[in-house]
Protein backbone atom coordinates (compact mmCIF):
# COMPACT_ATOMS: atom_id res chain seq x y z
CA UNK A 1 0.00 0.00 0.00
CA UNK A 2 1.35 3.46 -0.98
CA UNK A 3 -0.29 6.70 -1.08
CA UNK A 4 1.19 10.09 -2.02
CA UNK A 5 -0.05 12.61 1.10
CA UNK A 6 -0.20 15.92 1.59
CA UNK A 7 -0.35 17.02 5.61
CA UNK A 8 -1.64 20.20 6.38
CA UNK A 9 -1.05 21.55 9.95
CA UNK A 10 -3.91 23.21 12.39
CA UNK A 11 -3.96 27.28 12.16
CA UNK A 12 -5.26 26.71 15.99
CA UNK A 13 -3.18 23.60 17.61
CA UNK A 14 -0.25 23.50 17.51
CA UNK A 15 1.53 20.30 16.91
CA UNK A 16 -1.69 19.10 15.03
CA UNK A 17 -1.64 17.70 11.55
CA UNK A 18 -4.41 16.25 8.58
CA UNK A 19 -2.68 13.72 6.58
CA UNK A 20 -4.96 13.20 3.12
CA UNK A 21 -4.83 11.74 -0.26
CA UNK A 22 -2.57 14.63 -2.45
CA UNK A 23 -5.01 13.59 -5.49
CA UNK A 24 -8.35 14.72 -2.95
CA UNK A 25 -6.37 17.70 -1.00
CA UNK A 26 -8.42 19.13 1.76
CA UNK A 27 -11.95 18.61 0.28
CA UNK A 28 -11.23 15.32 1.77
CA UNK A 29 -11.14 17.19 5.24
CA UNK A 30 -14.96 17.45 6.68
CA UNK A 31 -15.87 20.71 7.88
CA UNK A 32 -16.69 19.91 11.36
CA UNK A 33 -12.88 18.86 11.24
CA UNK A 34 -12.14 22.08 10.21
CA UNK A 35 -13.67 24.07 12.62
CA UNK A 36 -11.64 22.05 15.16
CA UNK A 37 -8.32 22.40 13.64
CA UNK A 38 -8.86 25.60 11.91
CA UNK A 39 -8.05 26.60 8.42
CA UNK A 40 -5.61 23.58 7.14
CA UNK A 41 -1.92 25.13 6.54
CA UNK A 42 -0.33 22.57 3.68
CA UNK A 43 2.76 21.77 5.40
CA UNK A 44 4.41 19.25 2.98
CA UNK A 45 3.91 16.25 0.05
CA UNK A 46 5.40 12.68 0.87
CA UNK A 47 4.90 9.34 -0.83
CA UNK A 48 3.65 6.98 2.19
CA UNK A 49 4.36 3.78 2.04
CA UNK A 50 3.54 0.90 4.83
CA UNK A 51 7.50 0.67 5.89
CA UNK A 52 7.85 4.50 6.23
CA UNK A 53 9.33 5.54 9.30
CA UNK A 54 7.09 8.65 10.98
CA UNK A 55 7.51 10.21 14.66
CA UNK A 56 4.81 9.89 15.92
CA UNK A 57 2.41 6.39 14.46
CA UNK A 58 2.77 3.79 12.06
CA UNK A 59 2.72 4.65 8.33
CA UNK A 60 0.26 1.91 7.92
CA UNK A 61 -2.24 3.05 10.02
CA UNK A 62 -2.19 6.75 8.54
CA UNK A 63 -2.84 5.13 4.93
CA UNK A 64 -5.95 2.57 6.16
CA UNK A 65 -7.51 5.81 7.73
CA UNK A 66 -6.84 7.53 4.75
CA UNK A 67 -8.20 4.70 2.63
CA UNK A 68 -11.17 4.34 5.38
CA UNK A 69 -12.34 7.83 5.89
CA UNK A 70 -10.62 9.93 3.79
CA UNK A 71 -8.22 11.70 6.32
CA UNK A 72 -6.01 11.00 9.43
CA UNK A 73 -5.81 13.46 12.45
CA UNK A 74 -2.50 13.46 14.15
CA UNK A 75 -3.09 15.02 17.81
CA UNK A 76 0.34 16.03 19.69
CA UNK A 77 0.97 13.95 22.64
CA UNK A 78 -0.82 14.06 26.09
CA UNK A 79 0.93 16.69 28.30
CA UNK A 80 2.89 14.80 31.15
CA UNK A 81 2.31 16.32 34.36
CA UNK A 82 5.60 15.57 35.81
CA UNK A 83 4.56 17.33 39.36
CA UNK A 84 2.26 14.68 40.06
CA UNK A 85 4.69 11.49 38.82
CA UNK A 86 7.45 12.87 41.36
CA UNK A 87 5.07 13.49 44.31
CA UNK A 88 3.96 9.49 42.99
CA UNK A 89 7.44 8.55 42.74
CA UNK A 90 8.36 10.09 46.91
CA UNK A 91 5.72 8.22 48.38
Amino acid sequence: MREIVSVYRSSKNSDTYVYVAKKQGIKAIPDALKELVGKPIHAFDMLLTEDKKLARVEAVKVLESISEQGFFLQLPPPKEDLLAEMKKASE
